[in-house]
């Protein structure tokens, strides 16, 4: 099926499968989300800390890694923001690679972002995916599946953040909901 420029449309079924797949595949529904690599403890991807304000992800087999060009930078929370959006989205994409039967061993991610002030946040973020192997008649398809990654959702749609506080008590004495705590 095809979408009105003539890309590959992702039809729900086709997206439906994909969740599914995601379910089986990067735990992304309701656990924190991860690619299962070839073997135990293998997650298939390494961050490389490109700047203060950019993160690369890459499929490297072995054991998560995060990495700097020096000592110096620090893995930010910024940084730590961009990475489970770039490891969500990899994690989508890469379960929707399998289900259709492309090899997703050369996507990369490119995250930066920008601030903005009053109050200082995060004002926009700009993630570049590169596949070479992908087919050209895939790009539309590959980039709509990259708006199916939970985190992208939520930036989307922006949860209700409560903040809660003790002094000299447990949490669970002033009135935390048990699922707070956990």
């Amino acid at each position: 099926m095809f979408d009105a420029r003539g890309s590959p449309a992702v039809t729900p079924r086709e997206a439906d499968r994909v969740n599914r797949r995601i379910g089986d595949t990067s735990h992304c529904r309701r656990e924190a989300c991860t690619t299962a690599g070839p073997h135990p403890g293998d997650d298939l991807v390494k961050i490389t800390l490109l700047s203060e304000d950019s993160i690369r992800l890459e499929p490297i087999p072995g054991q998560m890694t995060i990495e700097a060009p020096s000592a110096e930078q620090s893995f930010s929370p910024f940084h730590m923001l961009a990475s489970g959006l770039a490891y969500c989205t990899f994690s989508v994409m890469y379960a929707w690679a399998e289900n259709v039967g492309l090899d997703a061993a050369d996507l990369t991610f490119d995250v930066s972002w920008t601030f903005a002030q009053d109050p200082q946040r995060i004002e926009r973020y700009d993630m570049r995916f590169n596949w070479p192997s992908l087919p050209e008649r895939r790009l539309e398809a590959a980039r709509r599946v990259a708006k199916m990654c939970t985190i992208h959702a939520t930036f989307e749609q922006p949860p209700v953040i409560a903040i809660a506080g003790t002094i000299g008590q447990s949490a669970q004495a002033v009135g935390v909901p048990q699922r707070a705590l956990a």
